[in-house]
């Protein structure tokens, strides 16, 4: 709303009116912009930065990877939201799905990859799906990991020479950070090209941390070729990852103070403490006695004392606290949002939920858990493997380079009212909404190793002329024989 200044102003000038309201109109809009924007008092404290992802990694990433890493040894909701996680991404594995021209040439593929898995381990520990579920563990308590190629020579022994060695992200040297000729540059430990694409990357022999580190304190650099590096990235540009701790760190370890002090109250309120004063000083009866040589006199059920004149006796009375249950429930509940997980997935707490509210929160978990296999966990570990694995097996000579598809299967989610759910899929399976081997994969399992295995028992069944209520060929989904059924049709 204008003022008298502005009409008449709008009489000798209409232009510069004009521009004096739209003017006036900005600065009003401004002030009705973004609360969190403005400043003042209730904003006084609140500091913040405009630095890249990589800039703040680089100042943080040694103290919160290694808060965590404490947190996790020795706090149990940390154990148990990484292993959530962990089992919950990879469980038995996320399995590849090879398909070849020819049905023989994918048996043989299929052949060459299990041999590979089994025996891909440079340590000797664990299969290639142990080695996933290593890294995936190492990605949420660390932020991330590596993985290093091991190319090994003909005579070790192996069809596929090729290995694969697990890292703690320690091994990478952050200190690594300068400018190269030609335009490249290493930043946190990681080789760049002129135009950002990754080359090498300088890694640690021996784990820094490590006691026997000695003279071997020097990274040497690795072809990007030969290592896979596994994190979540969260920003744009980001190089490194951030352990998933990060926004419950503090939570978590002043929960860790409140119930030491809770602890310590509670024994205190155990410790039935008795004072008696009185003018003169007791008598030294030869008993227990303190560093001030004050003695020391013990309480027995079922004794009346008599005190002497001018004695008094008077009980410690430790104050008491009650809301502890609600405020370590409450602390939790923000803790498991800032890890990704369900309250009851964190702490195991199923006392407050029924099947839809615990069904609702599980789903929500596990759109987190599908998209984290798909957009990192196979993009970073399992086709890069798969593809050296591939290179590798066809410069052995042990297949022609032949274009051969792939699907990875991650491990299906039990469910938690399966009758209810497998009917779901069976009515979409039915009304043309998924097909069978898309139901089949949603298992967590092969359709072609689920057909082939159909197929071989319908063969024992006819040799044998085994009718059972689950042959689709001879019965009908009630379980009656087809001829039956039809009889029954035409007389009803």
């Amino acid at each position: 709303m204008g003022n008298w200044l502005d009409t008449l102003a709008g009489w000798i000038a209409p232009g510069m009116a004009l521009r004096h309201a739209r003017t006036r109109n900005a600065l009003q809009a401004l002030r009705r912009g973004y609360d969190g924007a403005k400043t003042g008092r209730m904003t006084s404290g609140w500091t913040t930065a405009g630095t890249d992802a990589n800039a703040e990694i680089a100042t943080a990433s040694f103290r919160l990877r290694d808060r965590a890493r404490d947190l996790v040894r020795n706090n149990p909701y940390a154990a148990k939201a990484v292993m959530t996680h962990a089992s919950s991404m990879i469980g038995s594995g996320i399995m590849p799905r090879p398909k070849a021209e020819t049905q023989a040439l994918d048996d043989q593929i299929t052949d060459l990859w299990d041999a590979f898995a089994e025996n891909c381990d440079a340590d000797g520990r664990t299969t290639f799906y142990g080695i996933q579920y290593l890294m995936a563990r190492s990605m949420v308590e660390s932020g991330e990991c590596l993985l290093q190629i091991v190319r090994r020579s003909s005579s070790f022994g192996m069809r596929v020479p090729l290995q694969l060695r697990v890292l703690e992200c320690d091994h990478l040297d952050s200190t690594s950070d300068r400018g190269l000729p030609g335009g490249g540059f290493i930043q946190q430990g990681i080789e760049f090209n002129a135009l950002g694409s990754r080359t090498a990357y300088w890694i640690f022999p021996r784990h820094p941390g490590s006691m026997r580190q000695g003279s071997m304190a020097k990274s040497i650099r690795v072809p990007a070729t030969d290592v896979l590096h596994l994190y979540d990235r969260l920003r744009p540009g980001q190089n490194r990852g951030v352990t998933w701790f990060a926004p419950a760190l503090l939570r978590m370890r002043d929960l860790d103070d409140y119930d030491v002090a809770e602890l310590v109250r509670k024994k205190m309120e155990a410790c039935f403490t008795a004072f008696v004063t009185g003018a003169e000083a007791p008598e030294d009866t030869g008993g227990d006695k303190d560093a001030s040589g004050r003695t020391i006199e013990g309480l027995e059920p079922g004794v009346v004392e008599y005190l002497k004149p001018g004695e008094d006796i008077r009980f410690g009375q430790p104050a008491s606290t009650s809301g502890y249950a609600e405020y370590a429930q409450l602390h939790n509940h923000a803790v498991a949002a800032g890890l990704g997980l369900t309250y009851e997935l964190m702490t195991g707490d199923l006392s407050k939920v029924n099947y839809s509210s615990i069904r609702a929160g599980l789903l929500e978990f596990r759109r987190r858990v599908d998209a984290t296999q798909k957009h990192v966990l196979i993009p970073q570990i399992c086709q890069p493997v798969w593809n050296q694995f591939l290179a590798t097996a066809q410069a052995a000579g042990l297949l022609g380079n032949t274009p051969i598809r792939l699907q990875w299967t991650p491990p299906r989610f039990e469910s938690v009212d399966p009758v209810k759910d497998i009917m779901a899929e069976v009515l979409s399976v039915r009304n043309g909404l998924m097909s069978p081997q898309t139901a089949i994969s949603r298992q967590g399992y092969d359709p072609d190793v689920v057909m082939a295995e159909f197929s071989e028992m319908y063969k024992i069944w006819d040799l044998f002329k085994i009718v059972t209520d689950i042959d689709a060929r001879q019965t009908s989904k009630n379980g009656q024989p087809k001829q039956m059924e039809s009889a029954n049709a035409k007389n009803g």
